[in-house]
């Protein structure tokens, strides 16, 4: 049987995907078969919500990201607004 998290995305991929995914990406992103998200959708135990679309499922990227514990804004390592005046203040 074949690993789930070998098919893992990436951290970059997760930024790359739109703004609601089919469930097969969505199990991929959380590392488990679409086998097992079947079953959680079906338990009501899926981590995020789960849209129905005629006969698919849809998962809101933001919060495929919030589940797995990614900031849905980007981050940056100094304040852009500390300091934009002086580049030799102390952070």
């Amino acid at each position: 049987m074949k690993d789930p998290a070998e098919g893992r995305l990436s951290f970059t991929e997760m930024f790359d995907l739109p703004v609601a995914v089919d469930l097969r990406t969505a199990a991929r992103a959380l590392g488990i078969g679409s086998t097992t998200a079947y079953r959680l959708i079906r338990k009501d135990e899926f981590p995020c919500s789960v849209l129905r679309v005629g006969g698919r499922y849809r998962i809101p990227t933001n919060e495929l990201m919030r589940a797995l514990g990614i900031e849905d804004r980007p981050l940056y390592s100094v304040d852009l607004k500390l300091g934009a005046d002086d580049p030799g203040a102390d952070f």
